[in-house]
């Protein structure tokens, strides 16, 4: 039976003077406990009323007749095989009959999205609804009930967006971490979790986070990003991106690093759409929001230990059983500990060809902190001997920052040509060099080649995708 249906049956089965009648008695419950107890946690306190009147009205009658969507009916139930349209009008239907029967001093406007912002608080991620479904959104970052934060285009501006409060915004993380069978509360307090559509939730409640439930949702375009459309944004140009794309052909292992936010991952699923058809890829992550395009792909995501502290599987161990899966690309989200040494020992073993991103300020900088997560895996390895490892088994750095007008670019492609001594060699392939700032502060600058010829070059032309020898050359200007 739909939602429509059966509030029509409760509507058709009681005369009006009975509707009146709950409805008269909801107020007064209403009015004492405005708040139910499902959605309280312990220690959590509610919000100071806002200043705003009319908003505080609107978010009362909101939370009023949300209370009753739940009480009258059971929406977990409806939601489950039920058409979106459907849910829609059922709702739409609930709120025009209520409003007929209990009158608030409401305005045609805030009568209209009425509906629409139940739908979002019964089934979505409540006031983050509209966010979610505005695609120049990238991030959404709740640091309170009063404060959200978007990423548009590269910009972090305010929003007007709010919750009721702090039992609110925890309310709604425990809605998203429940899907994916994951937990909050005080013994474990912080979470990674993904939403349907592959966004990148992280969540952190008290008592680690002293100013309430904080909540940062990472955003991905719905249809992945192509190599056109990052030239078209001035990541790169075609001289870096006829490169890249045949170092993977070529199966080169590449390194993707740069900053929080720079856009290692959107570049590591462009770079993946280059990986032939014909082979295996499995992919590695803590919460999964790589979109490999090819048909043969098996994706693998890491878990947490559950509430008696057993179940967890690490990156680690996900390394060496993929090594079991037959791989013909192995490609990591991200290397952040032990598992490096695990990687890097693939990648030295047959498996050539693999990718992943790492945090780094710089090129040199991704060397050191890849030598000291060898170290986290608990062995006692000469320095030289880890060193030896990581240049042997990494051939290309690719590097991307974003810029203070939020642009994106790679900055940096350097080339692992072996050891000297006891250290790493790098040189320098192509570069982004800024040349100043515009009228409209954007970034100005050009990509350039350093005049280095590549020694992955012979490597190239032996498996049929040489690339032109002027493409090295700065005399020959910047590539468009």
């Amino acid at each position: 039976m739909s939602l429509r249906e059966q509030f029509l049956k409760i509507r058709r089965n009681l005369p009006v003077r009975a509707i009146e009648e709950r409805i008269e008695r909801r107020r007064l419950i209403d009015e004492k406990s405005p708040l139910p107890a499902s959605l309280s946690s312990a220690g959590s306190r509610k919000a100071e009323p806002r200043p705003d009147g009319p908003r505080t009205t609107y978010n009362q009658v909101k939370n009023r007749l949300h209370r009753r969507l739940i009480e009258e009916f059971d929406p977990a139930a409806l939601w489950d095989g039920a058409e979106r349209s459907e849910i829609r009008d059922s709702v739409a239907e609930f709120v025009r009959v209520a409003l007929e029967s209990d009158p608030a001093p409401l305005s045609r406007a805030e009568r209209s999205r009425l509906a629409e912002d139940l739908l979002y608080e019964t089934f979505g991620l409540g006031p983050l609804g509209p966010l979610m479904c505005d695609p120049a959104v990238s991030d959404i970052l709740v640091n309170g009930a009063d404060q959200v934060y978007v990423e548009r285009f590269g910009r972090l501006e305010r929003t007007t967006v709010a919750f009721n409060d702090a039992a609110h915004v925890l309310q709604i993380i425990e809605r998203i971490v429940a899907k994916v069978g994951r937990h909050i509360d005080e013994l474990n307090p912080m979470v990674d979790a993904r939403l349907p559509d592959g966004s990148r939730v992280n969540a952190i409640i008290p008592p680690l986070s002293l100013s309430g439930p904080i909540l940062s949702i990472r955003r991905f375009t719905r249809e992945p990003l192509r190599l056109a459309d990052l030239k078209k944004l001035g990541t790169l140009d075609d001289g870096l991106s006829a490169i890249l794309e045949r170092c993977v052909m070529a199966r080169l292992s590449l390194l993707i690093t740069g900053g929080t936010g720079s856009g290692k991952t959107t570049l590591l699923n462009v770079l993946s759409s280059f990986i032939p058809n014909s082979e295996r890829i499995v992919t590695i992550e803590d919460a999964a929001e790589l979109r490999i395009q090819q048909e043969h792909w098996v994706s693998l995501e890491t878990r947490p230990p559950n509430i008696e502290g057993r179940g967890q599987v690490t990156a680690r161990d996900l390394v060496r059983n993929a090594l079991r899966m037959r791989p013909d690309r192995l490609v990591i989200g991200e290397v952040r500990g032990a598992e490096a040494l695990d990687m890097l020992q693939a990648l030295n073993t047959g498996h050539d060809g693999g990718m992943s991103t790492l945090h780094a300020n710089a090129p040199r900088e991704a060397l050191s902190r890849l030598e000291t997560m060898v170290l986290m895996a608990g062995f006692d390895l000469p320095q030289r001997a880890i060193r030896e490892q990581i240049a042997s088994a990494v051939d290309v750095i690719v590097h991307v920052a974003r810029f203070p007008d939020g642009s994106r670019k790679v900055t940096s492609l350097s080339e692992v040509v072996g050891m000297e001594a006891s250290a790493i060699l790098l040189q320098e392939i192509y570069r982004f060099r800024q040349t100043g700032i515009g009228p409209d502060r954007r970034v100005l600058g050009t990509f350039e080649p350093t005049g280095v010829r590549p020694a992955f070059s012979s490597k190239l032309e032996l498996t049929g995708l040489a690339l032109p020898p002027d493409l090295f050359d700065p005399r020959s200007g910047p590539a468009a």
